[in-house]
């Protein structure tokens, strides 16, 4: 039986809850190319049912961010996934914090382990510090999944390496990510 994977590339094209920019980039573009080659990875092994939250470049989810939010989650649990990933860029008002981390509803967890192992492929393939997992249970898509959550901040936006790395190379986030799954699932 497919392991059901929910990849939830954060935020919209525009408004309501656009992303974070910095560097020349958003957020919003940067997760979408990221999550549509992390789906196309796991789709490619057999493995795994895949579902993205914005399948093209002009989806966007809700009319304000509470809605997106909730349209996001509700697609999640209504398709029964197994595993909820959300893929994210961090931002700082310190211009030279960079690396990845994972934010889950509480640890120890499934959510926190899988976040664990992407985390460690993160910084294999990517070469960016590995943060940690640090525990966020007041945010929306990790509190009102129905299967383990994990919001993957992958690197600083507003880090000049860590966004055109991010930009110039969603290849290598997609595998990190991918091998962190597989490693999860016993599949690596």
């Amino acid at each position: 039986m497919a392991i059901k994977i929910y990849i939830d590339q954060g935020h919209n094209p525009s408004s309501p809850n656009a992303g974070a920019e910095g560097n020349g980039f958003v957020e919003q573009d940067i997760t979408y190319e990221i999550g549509v080659r992390l789906a196309e990875l796991l789709r490619s092994n057999g493995n795994f049912d895949v579902r993205l939250s914005r399948p093209t470049p002009t989806t966007s989810l809700g009319t304000t961010n509470s809605s997106s939010l909730r349209a996001r989650v509700d697609a999640a649990n209504a398709f029964g996934a197994d595993y909820f990933v959300s893929l994210h860029t961090n931002a700082s008002t310190n211009s030279s914090v960079s690396g990845s981390e994972a934010l889950v509803y509480d640890e120890p967890s499934i959510a926190s382990e899988l976040g664990e192992d992407i985390l460690l492929w993160l910084n294999r393939t990517t070469g960016l510090r590995n943060r940690g997992i640090v525990e966020r249970p007041g945010l929306y898509v990790l509190r009102k999944t129905s299967m383990p959550a994990v919001l993957v901040e992958m690197g600083f936006i507003s880090n000049a390496s860590d966004a055109q790395l991010m930009n110039n190379s969603p290849e290598l986030f997609a595998e990190g990510i991918y091998n962190g799954i597989l490693q999860y699932t016993g599949l690596l």
